[in-house]
C-alpha cells in the first residue's frame, strides 16, 4: 500500500478584499460589488530531503504575495466575449452592453479569465500558485486544491494533478 502526504495551508490572513461584477444567462451583468474572499490551498506530494511536502512558511509567504495583488482591486475578466476591457496608462474603462464603468489603472486586477466567479479566480490564482511553487521553491507538487470562498460557505475550487 503506497503512502501519500499532503499540506493543508488555511489562516486568517489569507484573504483579499476585491470588487467584481459577473455575467450569467447569456445576457445578464450584475452590478459592482464586492467580497472578502477567504482561501484555502492543499499541496499533496512525496517527502523532500526535509520530510515534508513544501516548507509551510515559504508557501504561505507565496499564497500571501498573490493574493496581496488582487486585495483591495477591481477584478475585471479579460477573457470575456460581451464584457469589453480597454486599458491605457491611467484608467481602465470596461463596457458590457450600454453599462460602463472607468476605473484607475492601478487599482484593477486584470484576469485572464472568461468571468470573476470564485471558480476562474480560484484556477487563477492557482495555475499562479504552482508555477512560483515550482520557480521559486523547487516543489514538485503531484497534486494541489485551491479553494475560494466568497461568501461564507459558497467555495469555487480548483484542482490539478500532474498526471
Amino acid at each position: 500500500m503506497a503512502e501519500t502526504y499532503h499540506v493543508r495551508l488555511r489562516k486568517e490572513d489569507f484573504v483579499f478584499a476585491a470588487a467584481h461584477f459577473i455575467t450569467y444567462d447569456e445576457n445578464v451583468c450584475e452590478p459592482l460589488h464586492g467580497h472578502n474572499y477567504g482561501v484555502f490551498v492543499e499541496i499533496e506530494g512525496e517527502l523532500d530531503e526535509n520530510h515534508y511536502v513544501v516548507d509551510f512558511i515559504a508557501a504561505t509567504r507565496l499564497l500571501k504575495e498573490l493574493l496581496s495583488e488582487l486585495d483591495h482591486h477591481v477584478m475585471l475578466p479579460t477573457r470575456h466575449a460581451m464584457i469589453l476591457v480597454d486599458v491605457d496608462e491611467r484608467e481602465v474603462t470596461a463596457s458590457f452592453g450600454e453599462r460602463r464603468w472607468v476605473f484607475p489603472r492601478d487599482e484593477c486586477a486584470l484576469l485572464p479569465v472568461a468571468n470573476t466567479t470564485a471558480e476562474e479566480v480560484a484556477a487563477y490564482i492557482g495555475r499562479r500558485y504552482r508555477d512560483a511553487l515550482q520557480s521559486n521553491l523547487q516543489a514538485r507538487p503531484a497534486r494541489i486544491r485551491l479553494g475560494i470562498d466568497e461568501c461564507h460557505g459558497q467555495w469555487g475550487v480548483w484542482e490539478w494533478s500532474k498526471d
